[in-house]
């Protein structure tokens, strides 16, 4: 892979810092490929193959052997974090020069300070005022002089400003007697200057006599992060002047440094010196450059000191030795003796956190309104913390159910006990409110939804997001002679899931946690499945029933004690959640919804409704189902597709019909039908029958089942192939035939020996085929309905719209029945 080998992870990061310009002048510089660099470190690759990670771990102070052998994962861990922290750190003070150049150009309409030099360009503005008046402006020439009127040429380069007013007054007055005189400058001169070294765009630049060291390196966009920023050096004829600490500027607002510029000066900007990066609890985490600082507290004092979160005893230096192994040590800053421990370059320091409070205190999580630590005082009582209902709990929180998570200092095991919140706060000091012990947890659950609090917030109290941390540590602890105490439920409860078994080992505590029983529970019995093992140590599930009933039994219940691994299965009454209801609608005494008792038929629900009134037409009622009306719809989807598929077989394949064109025309229209029927699910009957009659089949009712009857009808209605589709007013004595004429007779599609007629129950009747018609002059009843079918015989290979007509028309006259009520 080349020389990218041998280059170090950190390497990598701080190379890709650059910008791009650097970038490639380093690249070409040492003959490294850019892109395998970038490669390397998305990859994480870019760990130096040549210098492997030692662990070597020994306090800074000393080198003893016994030191060198501190290598556990731990440690490991720690040590990768920090390399980490380490190189993402910035380099301090670098942000200054973001931004537009222009945004630092120095200003120039400021009061020009009295020790100003005076040079070529500069303009200067004379005023005289007594026995002669007069305003001159006079420009410095190339040879350093001014030209003054009357009085002739005057040299003034390499004055200062105030030397140059008392110079020209004491000229004035000299020459002129009753004549004072006021000098300012106009205009001043620009200069040329040069910032070279490590600038971010190095040059010669020009900007204005009043410059200063700062405003020229704003005007060349900065110093590049390889560049120093505490030893800027201010050059003149080859020789260094001064040099300028940015630090002081940046930390303390010293610009005693920053000195004037004059034209040709050189500000160099040398290679950046020795860094230290210094996070974790500092005011500035970031990388410091070094320039005396060699000891931890003046390291600190960079970094603008420690947090209060900060723990300085053990304050972790990082730090890689003669042999290129990487060793740490730790520092006590919290004395004068750990604040001089010495620092050099490369050292990454961290600032550990106060994690963990160590001292002692007791945690309220969850619904409350006031989470968080509290002072722990021995023998302190939940109500000293929890006093009131409604100020101490959140209006979601559950009121009747917590749980207290306690550790044992001895074993670092943790333990849970049940709390009733409402116990607590009704009885403070007894044994409905516990003592506390330090650090104890005591979780409070949401027990509904409040509007206007955060969803996510919701979301965290419930059961399942705070207790799921508990669990996973119960089990972790968990050994062959000390299972977890872990129990599941499920069923007839608000919150089925698995939960700690508390102390108490109660099944009433379980169920309290799961928020209590639904109002569909059984009272009967409930169900614990239990893990048993045998003298060989086979594990067999035996499932044991409990004769218990939890409300009105409580004592049993509280009496069982749980094992690790029980599944508790509280079960429902039967047919508890299942509400069924028939409609009756139309001409019945009493018409509405009505629930159904399992096994319960059509007259049985007739006769609570009080019957039929004196102007049903039982002959006529339409008798709906679900079940039925799912069917329907399948039906209608499959003619649907058949005839979408025959549509495009006819426009693709262009067989030859005898009408071809009429042929697409007609299952278009068909089609149109189709998406528009509306599935009724209608169920022929005999409804005076089934009221009246003993032998006639029981129509048993199902769950969403509906019952229409109509008012006696008064008339006949022809559908289909004929001239005017209409309904005609029926008359004692006319025909079938006579009703089709009455509707302008078939037309020339119609298929005049397939005619058939539905009966107002739904029933079909085929007047060629049926003895009920004796032949077509037969009579009709008020309610029936002629369909005079389409000839399909004329398009061939289209018998589908047989079936499809009647299911059609079937359809429309039952919906026509029911939206006529």
């Amino acid at each position: 892979m080349g020389a990218a080998q041998n280059i170090s992870q950190s390497d990598i990061d701080r190379f890709m810092s650059l910008p791009q310009s650097q970038q490639e002048r380093l690249a070409e510089q040492y003959g490294v490929d850019v892109d395998e660099l970038k490669a390397q470190r998305s990859s994480g690759n870019g760990q130096s193959m040549e210098q492997p990670d030692a662990p070597v771990v020994q306090p800074v102070s000393s080198s003893d052997e016994s030191s060198e052998s501190q290598s556990d994962d731990a440690e490991e861990s720690e040590r990768a974090r920090q390399t980490e922290d380490s190189s993402k750190l910035k380099a301090f003070g670098y942000d200054l020069f973001k931004g537009e150049p222009s945004t630092f150009a120095p200003v120039t309409e400021v009061p020009v300070p009295s020790g100003y030099i005076i040079g070529t360009g500069d303009t200067i503005e004379l005023q005289l005022f007594g026995k002669k008046t007069g305003q001159y402006t006079l420009t410095v020439g190339r040879d350093g002089t001014i030209a003054i009127p009357e009085i002739g040429p005057y040299s003034v380069a390499g004055l200062s400003f105030n030397e140059l007013r008392n110079e020209i007054s004491k000229l004035v007055t000299d020459r002129f007697i009753g004549v004072e005189s006021s000098v300012r400058l106009g205009e001043l001169r620009s200069m040329r200057v040069f910032v070279l070294g490590e600038a971010r765009n190095p040059g010669a630049y020009t900007v204005s006599s009043l410059s200063t060291l700062t405003n020229a390196l704003f005007v060349s966009g900065g110093i590049e992060q390889t560049g120093s920023l505490r030893r800027i050096q201010h050059k003149r004829d080859g020789e260094v002047i001064g040099t300028f600490d940015l630090y002081d500027l940046l930390l303390n607002g010293d610009s005693s440094d920053d000195a004037r510029l004059q034209a040709g000066d050189v500000i160099f900007i040398p290679p950046v010196g020795k860094r230290v990066s210094i996070g974790g609890e500092v005011q500035r985490p970031a990388q410091y450059e070094l320039r005396g600082e060699d000891e931890l507290g003046e390291v600190i004092e960079l970094a603008g000191g420690m947090t209060n979160q900060a723990y300085p005893k053990r304050v972790r230096i990082e730090r890689i030795n003669d042999d290129f192994l990487r060793m740490l040590g730790e520092a006590d800053a919290s004395d004068q003796q750990g604040l001089n421990t010495p620092v050099q370059g490369g050292d990454h320091i961290r600032v550990p956190s106060i994690a963990d409070v160590t001292g002692q205190y007791v945690e309220l999580k969850g619904a409350v309104t006031r989470p968080g630590r509290f002072a722990w005082i021995p023998g302190m009582r939940l109500s000293s913390l929890i006093s009131n209902l409604e100020t101490d709990l959140a209006e979601a929180a559950d009121d009747s159910a917590a749980l207290l998570v306690r550790r044992d200092p001895e074993t670092d095991r943790i333990a849970t006990h049940f709390i009733n919140p409402r116990a607590v706060v009704n009885n403070p000091g007894t044994e409905s409110d516990p003592r506390l012990k330090e650090k104890d947890q005591i979780l409070f659950f949401a027990d509904r939804a409040k509007a206007g609090e955060p969803k996510s917030q919701q979301e965290s109290w419930q059961r399942g997001s705070m207790l799921s941390d508990v669990i996973e540590r119960l089990r972790k602890e968990s050994t062959p002679n000390q299972p977890a105490p872990v129990a599941s439920i499920s069923g007839e409860v608000r919150y089925p899931g698995s939960y700690p078994i508390t102390q108490e080992r109660s099944l009433s505590n379980l169920l309290n946690l799961a928020g209590g029983l639904k109002d569909g529970a059984s009272l009967d019995e409930a169900e614990v499945s239990r893990l048993e093992r045998d003298a060989q140590g086979d594990g067999n599930r035996t499932i044991r029933t409990l004769d218990v009933t939890p409300l009105a039994n409580n004592r049993k219940i509280d009496d069982f004690r749980l094992q690790s691994r029980d599944r508790v299965q509280i079960k429902s009454i039967p047919a508890f959640n299942e509400n069924r209801t028939v409609t009756l609608d139309g001409e019945i005494r009493f018409p509405g919804t009505y629930s159904l008792r399992k096994g319960e038929t059509l007259d049985q629900v007739v006769e609570r409704a009080g019957g039929l009134t004196q102007y049903a037409f039982p002959e006529g009622a339409v008798f709906t189902r679900e079940s039925l009306k799912e069917r329907e719809r399948k039906r209608l989807r499959e003619a649907e597709e058949k005839l979408q598929g025959r549509l495009l077989s006819q426009q693709v394949q262009g067989e030859d019909f005898t009408n071809q064109n009429q042929g697409q025309q007609q299952t278009r229209e068909l089609l149109d039908r189709i998406s528009e029927a509306r599935a009724v699910g209608r169920m022929v009957i005999d409804l005076e029958r089934a009221l009246q009659d003993a032998d006639y089949q029981s129509i048993r009712l199902q769950d969403g089942d509906s019952l229409t009857v109509p008012e006696q009808p008064q008339s006949v209605s022809v559908l289909g192939e004929v001239q005017f589709p209409t309904s005609h007013l029926h008359q004692q004595g006319l025909t079938l035939d006579d009703y089709i004429e009455r509707s302008g007779g078939p037309n020339s599609q119609a298929d005049e020996d397939r005619v058939y007629v539905i009966r107002a129950d739904g029933s079909v009747a085929l007047p060629n085929r049926s003895n009920w018609f004796a032949s077509n002059r037969t009579q009709l009843s008020p309610g029936d309905t002629v369909v005079m079918p389409l000839d399909v015989d004329q398009l061939s290979q289209l018998q589908l719209w047989t079936d499809v007509s009647q299911i059609i028309y079937q359809m429309s006259l039952g919906a026509a029945a029911i939206d006529g009520l």
